[in-house]
């Protein structure tokens, strides 16, 4: 399956925020890569230049590849309601996202990793796609073999602090969760104002 698979910390100081998780060199070095890094700040940016870099930061973010992304918008300018935000809820209910905001990965990586090596089963069959739309109602747990298990458990241990959303009923010790409802735009929390890349799809 595709995926980014080149420097992150360089991508996250391209656009000034953790795209990826806690970073220690976007904390030493805030100002973008590259030898006028420090001075490119200053340029202004037009208006088309804003709202492509809201697209790849959303990209980056949950890990699509453009093409994905793009199916995603379509998908959300064919339903009825806010294409921003139906956007956004069709990338938060992705099965890999779930299982981060489960706890079951510490980042968006991580789960998505969980679910490709098959250690996530969807209501009792294993799903090893990470862009599996879940649905209201769905039963996702953690496999039932030793490395599935340790694994969770690890992970668990690292996401133990972190608050679990309200639109997942989560059960850490049984390492499973249900999707109760489909996450609002309050929510969702994104890094980025999904408005501007609605207009620059719809340009």
């Amino acid at each position: 399956m595709a995926r980014y698979t080149g420097p992150r910390t360089k991508i996250s100081r391209r656009f000034g925020v953790s795209l990826f998780g806690p970073s220690k060199a976007l904390e030493r070095r805030n100002f973008p890569p590259g030898q006028h890094g420090v001075r490119a700040g200053r340029k202004k940016k037009s208006e088309y230049s804003v709202a492509l870099g809201e697209k790849q930061k959303l990209r980056f973010q949950y890990g699509v590849l453009e093409k994905q992304f793009r199916g995603y918008y379509q998908e959300a300018a064919r339903r009825r309601g806010v294409t921003g935000e139906i956007m956004l809820q069709l990338l938060e209910t992705r099965l890999d996202n779930v299982c981060f905001r489960a706890g079951f990965g510490n980042s968006r990586q991580a789960a998505r990793q969980l679910v490709n090596h098959g250690h996530v089963l969807v209501n009792g069959t294993k799903v090893d796609v990470a862009s599996f739309q879940v649905k209201p109602g769905d039963h996702i747990k953690v496999g039932a073999k030793p490395s599935s298990q340790q694994l969770a458990l690890r992970m668990l241990d690292l996401t133990q602090a972190v608050p679990t959303v309200d639109w997942l009923e989560v059960d850490r010790d049984k390492m499973e969760c249900t999707v109760s409802r489909v996450p609002e735009r309050s929510e969702i929390d994104p890094l980025v104002n999904e408005q501007l890349i609605v207009e620059l799809y719809s340009r």
